[in-house]
């Protein structure tokens, strides 16, 4: 039988792996108890206040974005092309109905102008000869002294004579209307809010030149999805949202369009302005808040966009763990309704979520219910 023989050098380096051995095992549990130690929350708990899903009892809102513009507002163009010779006005001024705005070159209106005067003097001329002719044959029918045939030519003549000269005048009129094409005037009492043309330029029939504006009273054009259409009704009242100025003006439905044909499936809906002390202006952009009644959706889930998270792509919202601490859930969002949005998915109506905090919130921090 063969015994192994350990000499002293063999027996000291299994002493040194032993004692290695043991040393690494400390200090993995040394590291062990440490990390343990570190992962041990000992901060306070952040006061919340939470809302529940069922508590969203208020009336829903189907919410479209518009422009505001003056209820009463027109485009001015010219029906004739020229040289606009002399704008008289500026953007910002205010103009009276039938005040002159900007002219036309109409150096060949003018002449046909003269033209048809010289035509009207000429008929008329002819006309009175005529009607002379007239008179004095149809003495001598009577007296016997002239032919059935001669009075029905002197007739025929001055009807002929009678018509030339309305004819002349009616084209003079014709003239006269292309002159006030050359002559552009205020439809009506406002303000000048845009110019298209400067002098020299050349304007062409149904071009834009100014826009005139009358203010007062304010209107806003909103486009709303077919999906939603059937829920608005004429003299309904809205509460439209100015973005700029962050605050709320009153309105009333007075139009509701039946068709998208020409609006890719956007229904427009106008809503007149009621009286305010904000200081409006045509262009603002506004949110209208048309109030519904959500009969297909009465069981929505809807949450506050104030509650809701944002991570890059992703939306959720905080809820309370039964731990009393903030779990993220993510949602899939719907349509918004105001100030609330629709929750697909991700919470239902008997769950609880964070309003708001009195500090930082992150994935498992404790909470305390205010």
């Amino acid at each position: 039988m063969f015994y192994p023989v350990f000499n002293s050098k063999m027996m000291k380096n299994r002493n040194y792996i032993i004692a290695a051995v043991l040393t690494l095992s400390l200090a993995l549990a040394s590291c062990g108890d440490k990390e343990t130690k570190a992962v041990a929350d000992n901060s306070p708990a952040v006061p919340v206040q939470v809302r529940s899903v069922a508590e969203n009892t208020e009336d829903s809102f189907v919410t479209a974005s518009g422009k505001i513009e003056a209820a009463k507002s027109a485009n001015i163009s010219t029906r004739m092309m020229g040289y606009v010779d002399k704008i008289y006005v500026k953007v910002g001024d205010k103009v009276k109905n039938g005040q002159l705005l900007l002219s036309v070159n109409n150096a060949d209106v003018s002449a046909k102008l003269a033209q048809v005067n010289a035509g009207i003097a000429e008929a008329e001329a002819a006309f009175a000869n005529a009607e002379k002719d007239y008179q004095r044959f149809t003495n001598l029918f009577n007296e016997n002294s002239a032919s059935q045939k001669e009075l029905d030519d002197i007739t025929a003549h001055y009807n002929m004579a009678k018509a030339r000269l309305e004819s002349a005048k009616q084209m003079k009129n014709g003239v006269n209307a292309q002159m006030g094409y050359a002559n552009i005037r205020a439809p009506f009492s406002g303000v000048v809010t845009n110019k298209f043309i400067s002098a020299g330029d050349m304007a062409n029939p149904g071009m834009p030149l100014l826009e005139v504006e009358s203010p007062g009273q304010y209107q806003v054009l909103a486009m709303v999805p077919e999906s939603e259409i059937l829920e608005i009704r004429p003299d309904t009242e809205v509460s439209v949202r100015l973005k700029s100025l962050g605050q709320s003006v009153k309105g009333k439905v007075v139009e509701v369009s039946t068709s998208a044909k020409n609006t890719g499936g956007q229904y427009l809906v106008k809503v007149i302005l009621g009286p305010t002390d904000v200081n409006l202006l045509s262009g603002m952009y506004a949110t209208v808040q048309f109030p519904v009644e959500r009969r297909a959706n009465a069981a929505a889930v809807m949450v506050p966009k104030e509650a809701l998270v944002e991570r890059g792509q992703l939306t959720g919202i905080y809820t309370i763990s039964q731990n009393n601490t903030a779990l993220l859930r993510w949602l899939r969002l719907g349509r918004s309704f105001g100030d609330k949005v629709e929750v697909l998915s991700g919470l239902s109506q008997d769950e609880k979520y964070i309003v708001s905090s009195d500090g930082k919130l992150f994935n498992g921090a404790k909470v305390s219910i205010q």
